[in-house]
């Protein structure tokens, strides 16, 4: 019997251990509210809430403050502009937005958090201060911007995305706002996401560390930080949003793009980017589980937001406290949930449509000196080279239109992969980076870096 039903729903025991989980988490947390969603195969599949104190029902529907998620928006705007060909990430902050005092530092850097810049501005917490305090960038940057050279290493940086939002709005001469509404927010239906708080939404609290009492946090307008931690959004949108993340859409950034944005573009940071940090993601991983998301916080808010791109699932979950609840742990937490109780059932089998030969008569094993590989042609049109043995350098290669194929990601991206032939046309080896790949170890008959010893292959007595 095959089963063919596209039903994404999720067993009762999975939701209940979902529950349970944010139950938990709200409890503990002391938290005034909770609320939590999850995303499988493209579809919202689960929501939760837990509430004592808010004099409302939270759902999927109410507004919390998101903090630094609003990172990843700004980032998207950026790789638009790339993508457009306005920019280049390896582009001098100066290029596009002259007269800061960061102007060498590269849009990549920027986006990576590896610019070198101060984690903060100077002069009062900006968060808990009116945005018109800061009406300037200069007042943003301060005198000393750089804490450490630019691109050495990674350094989370406030002020970085600051800049970024001002880069968007000298290249698209519109405001952050108006740019990140109608490209990102309208053609993704984010209708419930804004600037500033818009009903129903949830008020932003403190708790006391030692009492069960609860104080109101200020709601400041970041004004020129608003790139960096400004948006207000809920569960369902947070939920499409990270779908988008995922699969990527060509109304605001394709596939390739997105993917982009989840590899890692500066090196890992304990405690905040524990597998490195992407363009505008934060990147974590758990045992073999590789996550791309962002956490967030504001006075009176906690947000987090991760997916697995391999287990198709997706968790956000916000709460309306300043402390004391692991929004991005609890969210992390919820994919797991899902991803171990209900492993995502693979596509069927189906064989390639119109093979090419020349790609079929390359399939099979091939020998980097005495280490086997074996190339594959998949059914989407991809060539995969990866080792027998449990560990070494796999990869993916698209057909670049002239007979070769380009890596796509890994240690041998952007690199050539090409058939050598001999004069009769029969495949003499691959050659990938220099890397000679040949059909026998060693093969006498192939160029092989050193040549091969003329008495070939020997035991020890010979």
């Amino acid at each position: 019997m095959t089963d063919t039903s596209a039903d994404v729903a999720l067993l009762p025991s999975t939701r209940r251990a979902l529950l349970h989980r944010i139950a938990v988490a709200q409890c503990e947390g002391r938290a005034p509210s909770l609320v939590a969603a999850v995303a499988r195969g493209g579809e919202i599949v689960w929501e939760g809430a837990r509430s004592m104190v808010d004099g409302h029902a939270p759902d999927g529907d109410v507004q919390y403050r998101i903090g630094s998620i609003s990172k990843t928006f700004t980032a998207v705007l950026v790789l638009r502009l790339r993508d457009e060909g306005l920019i280049d990430l390896g582009d001098a902050l100066d290029k596009h937005l002259p007269g800061t005092a960061a102007g060498e530092v590269t849009i990549a850097q920027l986006l990576a958090h590896a610019g070198g810049l101060g984690a903060e501005t100077p002069g009062e917490w900006w968060e808990r201060t009116p945005g018109s305090q800061r009406p300037e960038l200069a007042d943003v940057l301060g005198d000393e911007p750089f804490r450490h050279r630019p691109g050495r290493r990674h350094h989370y940086s406030n002020p970085g995305y600051t800049l970024l939002g001002s880069l968007v709005e000298a290249v698209r001469g519109r405001s952050w706002e108006d740019v990140l509404r109608a490209e990102v927010l309208l053609p993704l239906g984010l209708e419930r996401t804004s600037m500033l708080p818009q009903a129903p939404h949830a008020d932003g609290w403190a708790v006391h560390p030692w009492a069960d009492v609860m104080m109101p946090e200020p709601a400041q307008d970041l004004g020129l930080m608003a790139p960096a931690g400004q948006l207000w959004s809920t569960t369902r949108d947070l939920a499409r949003f990270a779908m988008f993340l995922a699969r990527g859409d060509e109304r605001v950034l394709g596939a390739e793009s997105v993917r982009e944005m989840r590899q890692a573009a500066s090196p890992p940071e304990p405690g905040l980017a524990e597998a490195g940090y992407g363009l505008g993601l934060q990147l974590s991983r758990t045992g073999e589980r590789l996550l791309a998301g962002h956490s967030g916080s504001l006075p009176g808010f906690v947000a987090g937001l991760w997916l697995s791109e391999v287990e198709d699932v997706a968790a956000v979950v916000l709460a309306n406290c300043t402390s004391g609840l692991p929004a991005s742990t609890v969210a992390a937490e919820l994919v797991g949930i899902v991803a171990d109780a209900e492993p995502r059932i693979p596509q069927p089998w189906r064989p390639f449509k119109e093979a090419d030969p020349v790609a079929v008569e390359l399939a099979g094993p091939w020998y980097w000196g005495t280490a086997p590989h074996v190339l594959r042609l998949r059914a989407d049109g991809l060539l995969e080279l990866g080792p027998v043995a449990a560990t070494g350098r796999a990869a993916r290669f698209a057909a670049a239109g002239d007979g070769t194929w380009t890596g796509l990601a890994g240690y041998f991206a952007g690199e050539t992969l090409r058939a050598v032939r001999r004069p009769d046309g029969s495949v003499s080896h691959l050659d990938l980076a220099s890397f000679v790949f040949t059909r026998e170890p060693y093969d006498a008959e192939a160029p092989v870096p050193g040549g091969v010893d003329p008495d070939g292959w020997r035991g020890i007595g010979r």
